[in-house]
């Protein structure tokens, strides 16, 4: 079940990143800090563009970042040719971008979903299985060749 899992947020995300680093180290999970690493002013794509060039070149199965909405840091994260960044704002969304569209970056709004929230969205997405079959042909039509 241990999983390393990259986390990045920027300064808005910095206090809901935290609360989620704190519980699923205390799962079992390994967690990987890609920053920021307090709540002073930064610009998220200076942590986002590792994490997801991690992601697409293989280095981590997923990952999990968050700004105030997750509008800003999911455009950055789905630049790259392998990420599916989904901005995940309740269970059912999180589900969905798992069994639908293989996601393997989830985003989360910090101003908008409360840390016990994104807890359960986490959960619900870790949780579901990609379905394949049409979904499968679909996302293979998303890289730009």
């Amino acid at each position: 079940m241990c999983k390393t899992i990259p986390i990045a947020c920027d300064h808005a995300g910095f206090e809901l990143k935290e609360f989620i680093k704190q519980h699923l180290t205390e799962r079992g999970f390994e967690i990987k800090d890609m920053g920021t690493y307090s709540a002073e002013s930064v610009d998220y794509p200076d942590m986002i563009h590792p994490l997801a060039k991690a992601i697409d070149n293989g280095e981590f199965a997923f990952g999990i970042i968050m700004c105030g909405t997750a509008n800003g840091v999911s455009m950055v994260a789905n630049k790259y040719q392998r990420v599916r960044c989904a901005l995940c704002w309740n269970e059912d969304i999180a589900k969905l971008a798992k069994q639908h569209n293989n996601a393997n970056i989830i985003a989360l709004p910090a101003r908008f979903v409360s840390p016990q929230e994104a807890l359960k969205i986490f959960d619900a997405y870790y949780n579901a299985e990609f379905e394949g079959g049409r979904h499968q042909r679909r996302i293979e039509k998303i890289p730009v060749k």
